[in-house]
C-alpha cells in the first residue's frame, strides 16, 4: 500500500485502529459502513474484487467490504450497500408462428471500449459518443454536447 512511515501508512493504520476500537465499544459496524462507504477521493479505481469492481477511495473500499462481510442481507439494503445481480444467460425461449419453441437468444451484455476513460465527475467508466464520451452514470461528457 505505502511505505512504512509515510503519511498514508500512518493514516490507515490510525483508522484501522479507530475502526477496531469503534466496534470494541459498541458502535453497530452498520452506522460506520454507512458514514464511510462511497467517500470519493484519490486513489481510486478498478479493483481485482468481484464483489467491489470499483472504489471510489481506500476508505470506501475497506467499508464496504467489512459491510459485504459482516452485515446481513437487509443490514445491507439499509447502508446503500446494493448486491450484484447474476447476469442473465439469454431470453426466455420463445415460440415461432408455428408454435415450435425457438432456442434462446444471447442477451445483450454491455461491453465498455478498452480505451474508454473514466469519468471525472463520479470515476465510471465512460462509453464512447459519436468522437467523444458520455458517462452513462451521471451524463458527463468529455467536452461534446
Amino acid at each position: 500500500m505505502a511505505k512504512e512511515g509515510s503519511t498514508i501508512s500512518g493514516l490507515m493504520d490510525t483508522i484501522g485502529v479507530l475502526t477496531s476500537m469503534a466496534i470494541q465499544y459498541g458502535v453497530p459496524l452498520e452506522v460506520l459502513v454507512s458514514k464511510f462507504s462511497h467517500v470519493r477521493f484519490e486513489p481510486s479505481g478498478f479493483t481485482k474484487n468481484p464483489d467491489i469492481p470499483m472504489a471510489k477511495s481506500l476508505i470506501d473500499y475497506i467499508f464496504r467490504f467489512l459491510g459485504a462481510r459482516f452485515l446481513s442481507g437487509e443490514e445491507r439494503v439499509a447502508v446503500g450497500l446494493v448486491e450484484r445481480e447474476e447476469p442473465t444467460r439469454g431470453l426466455p425461449p420463445v415460440a415461432d408462428t408455428t408454435g415450435a419453441p425457438v432456442p434462446a437468444r444471447p442477451g445483450i451484455v454491455f461491453s465498455p471500449q478498452a480505451d474508454a476513460p473514466s469519468c471525472p465527475d463520479c470515476g465510471e467508466l465512460m462509453v464512447r459518443n459519436g468522437s467523444c464520451y458520455k458517462c452513462l452514470n451521471c451524463g458527463a461528457t468529455s467536452g461534446c454536447s
